[in-house]
């Protein structure tokens, strides 16, 4: 996946625009940051639900990693685009967009 396959899924979302983050793209919903995409975009963020953090690590662990120290034990799952697929990815910052927007916008 390229990181503008990324991008589009995650600026598909519901009230979601992109701004920048510490020198590269991130995705917000109402001013809170759901997604990043690396400076390269060769990977991505995504701010899952812990137990969603564990599901995907656990099935692709090659593509799914918790971010380093407590952001990871938070839910924040670093995403390797080169081998992640379009629908597990859509499902991924769905889950991400769902855990940080206000209910009215859900």
């Amino acid at each position: 996946m390229a990181g503008n396959t990324f991008r589009k899924l995650a600026l598909a979302l519901p009230e979601t625009v992109e701004a920048e983050h510490m020198g590269h793209p991130d995705f917000r919903v109402r001013g809170k940051i759901f997604a990043t995409l690396g400076p390269d975009e060769d990977w991505g963020m995504a701010k899952l639900p812990p137990e969603e953090q564990a599901r995907l690590v656990q099935l692709e662990p090659d593509v799914y990693s918790p971010s380093s120290g407590a952001w990871g034990r938070s839910g924040c799952t670093i995403i390797q685009l080169a081998g992640a697929d379009k629908v597990t990815v859509k499902e991924a910052l769905l889950a991400a967009w769902r855990k940080v927007a206000p209910k009215e916008c859900r």
